[in-house]
């Protein structure tokens, strides 16, 4: 699975409500964001390698639940402690853990200093979890 990471400041540029210091991504970087990402996936899915791809909708919608005292208690987002945020995923079935990572390395921004994805394995079953 390929992890892509975004926050609540990107979601707010691709809906068209910029702010903040840096400024956001310009609707003509979000517009080339999309486009490049469609690329990708057309790419491995004509490879036969693409399992499955979503993109998440933005933090604003998440909801956190932990245990209190053996009670659930709910927290809407986005999370003022948390910069970055789940915001897709990619899952590819490839020959091999570096296939995945050349594959995971097509979605990362060159232009985007410090972006990055995460790529790992998917548990098919508890002997996986080692």
């Amino acid at each position: 699975m390929i992890m892509l990471y975004g926050s609540q400041r990107d979601y707010d540029a691709m809906a068209g409500r910029p702010g903040g210091d840096p400024p956001p991504m310009t609707p003509e970087q979000v517009a080339a964001m999309h486009a490049h990402m469609e690329a990708v996936h057309a790419e491995i899915a004509e490879s036969g390698e693409l399992v499955e791809g979503h993109g998440l909708t933005a933090p604003v919608h998440a909801r956190r639940i932990r245990l209190r005292r053996g009670a659930p208690v709910v927290t809407d987002g986005p999370y003022p402690e948390t910069q970055e945020v789940l915001a897709g995923f990619t899952i590819v079935d490839c020959v091999s853990f570096d296939r995945a990572t050349e594959i995971a390395a097509r979605f990362v921004n060159p232009d985007a200093e410090g972006e990055y994805v995460d790529v790992r394995p998917v548990a098919e079953g508890i002997e996986d979890l080692h």
